[in-house]
């Protein structure tokens, strides 16, 4: 068991899953190739079987070496997961069984620290994100009623609903042909126009979604300084450790002197 375990949790053991999943990626990505399929169509698909196959055995060793500790570890919950949706039995759903495969590169988050390190911080940073996107709905909502109001009449394809207001208000947001395509036509009917999606652009382009990466920064600031804590509180344990067996050493030794002199 101890070999095992040891096995599992060797670099060389994560380095090689690392392997794997990388060029399971990569062959999945050419399966979708009809060139490649033509040349190595069986080889890709003893890869892909290969891959597989050594993902299972990784679960099993973990499942061996943790027990029902495996699933106290919420990234081993998820490689499990991925994992049993890639080995559900094909049924009618083959070709979005066979596309689901893909979704074992995502163990890569797993297996990498610097990685989970990311998804960690987005995480922790998921209040925060639900206070600000609340606000950016609001806006969108306010801005989204506005323009029903304003445009509808003239451009009811753009504003004729909420609901494609909506559309076309992310559209504006995202700044993809928000100038030529939203803007510009609007103000040769509408010469104000643009004041609303000035306003509308610099509080949820350049306002709002700043937040959002503020917060994901301050979470990864926050991961990364709770991370030297434990750290540092590692240290001064072991640090405490080894000079209380100093001591205890240097004890034995003074006893051990005073011995030899009387």
């Amino acid at each position: 068991m101890n070999a095992l375990r040891t096995i599992v949790e060797s670099q060389r053991f994560q380095r090689f899953v690392i392997t794997v999943i990388i060029i399971n990626a990569i062959t999945l990505g050419l399966e979708t190739s009809p060139t490649a399929v033509s040349v190595a169509g069986g080889l890709l698909s003893a890869l892909d079987r290969i891959a597989l196959t050594i993902f299972v055995i990784e679960i099993l060793m973990k499942l061996v070496v943790y027990r029902h500790n495996f699933f106290r570890e919420g990234w081993n919950v998820f490689d499990f997961v991925i994992v049993a949706v890639t080995l559900a039995p094909l049924g009618e759903g083959v070709a979005v069984l066979r596309a689901l495969r893909i979704l074992r590169a995502l163990r890569l988050i797993s297996v990498v620290p610097s990685m989970r390190k990311v998804v960690n911080a987005l995480l922790r940073a998921i209040p925060g994100m639900t206070s600000v996107l609340t606000l950016l709905l609001l806006v969108f909502y306010i801005g989204a009623v506005m323009s029903t109001k304003l445009f509808a009449a003239s451009f009811p394809d753009w504003f004729g609903s909420m609901g494609a207001s909506f559309y076309t208000l992310f559209q504006v947001m995202t700044l993809e042909s928000w100038s030529m395509g939203i803007v510009r036509p609007v103000m040769d009917v509408y010469p104000l126009a643009w004041l609303f999606f000035i306003v509308f652009i610099l509080l949820t382009t350049f306002a709002v979604l700043n937040l959002f990466i503020a917060i994901v920064v301050d979470a990864m600031n926050t991961s990364d300084h709770q991370e030297q804590e434990e750290t540092r509180s590692l240290v001064s344990t072991d640090h405490a450790e080894v000079m209380a067996e100093l001591r205890a050493l240097r004890a034995e030794i003074s006893e051990l002197r005073a011995r030899q002199r009387e």
